[in-house]
């Protein structure tokens, strides 16, 4: 009887174990995913800033 109760508790420590482990998994891949949108969209205001700080360079030394 011991040893089956033992088995029951180490599958179910196993399994509780296993499912902890993939809910932190997910919970990286979504933080890593929310980081990698952030760099790419302040790379794009990055990029459109200097876009437009370009344009309004040549739009003075035209005018000068």
């Amino acid at each position: 009887m011991v040893k089956v109760a033992t088995y029951f508790a180490m599958t179910l420590g196993a399994f509780v174990f296993w499912q902890a482990m993939d809910k932190v998994h997910v919970w990286i891949a979504l933080h890593q995913d929310e980081k990698k949108e952030r760099l790419e969209k302040e790379a794009e205001i990055r990029r459109v800033r200097e876009e437009l700080l370009l344009q309004q360079a040549k739009e003075r030394d035209s005018l000068a």
